[in-house]
């Protein structure tokens, strides 16, 4: 009786025990060395979405991490714009209504006619489904995760050395995830109505 109670003491504990450590650790050191590692967090996988080492998921994610951050970069300065009273000339609809009637942030959102909201919508779903794409999801095979020239843009880019492609990777990396922390405060901070504490006079 007393070894029966042993072996399931025995059992349970090793239950509890990380028996796949060192697998888990292997498959982290994948990544460690990955671009977008950097200091101060180097490679920061609290979660351990992708503590199995699967390279598809990580370029995945990847994807998603680079089109995010291109998104709230192109966000941020468009708030930043309007709300220094910079506005596209004209009317937004038939009705007279101004651009620069709109404001800016959540209330400039909700301002837009319908119709207008819809074209933005289809723009953004035709962006989505034919030209932001790239190797993960379809596209021509492109040079890296997130390349969405398809052939048909390059700005120079192919004439650049391998070390400055390899910069310009990180510099994006480090801005677009700036401009996600950035893109959520002015929204948070907006809609508590203190937003403008953090602008200049």
């Amino acid at each position: 009786m007393k070894s029966a109670i042993f072996a399931t003491l025995i059992a349970l504990a090793a239950a509890f025990t990380p028996a796949s450590q060192k697998a888990s650790s292997s498959a982290l050191k994948a990544f460690k060395e990955e671009l977008g590692a950097q200091a101060p967090l180097g490679f920061f996988n609290p979660l351990g979405i992708v503590a199995d080492g699967d390279q598809a998921k990580f370029d995945h994610l990847r994807y998603v991490e680079i089109k995010h951050g291109r998104i709230c970069m192109l966000g941020v300065v468009g708030y930043l714009v309007n709300a220094a009273s910079i506005y596209l000339p004209g009317d937004i609809d038939y009705s007279g209504t101004k651009f620069s009637d709109l404001g800016y942030g959540w209330d400039a959102s909700f301002a837009v006619p319908v119709a207008g909201a819809l074209q933005v919508l289809a723009f953004v779903g035709f962006l989505e489904l034919f030209v932001m794409k790239d190797s993960t999801n379809g596209a021509e095979p492109g040079e890296f995760v997130g390349d969405f020239r398809n052939g048909a843009l390059d700005f120079g880019w192919d004439s650049l050395d391998e070390e400055t492609k390899l910069t310009k990777h990180a510099v994006e990396l480090i801005q677009g995830r700036t401009a996600q922390m950035g893109m959520l405060a002015l929204m948070v901070h907006d809609k508590l109505g203190n937003v403008k504490d953090f602008f200049p006079n």
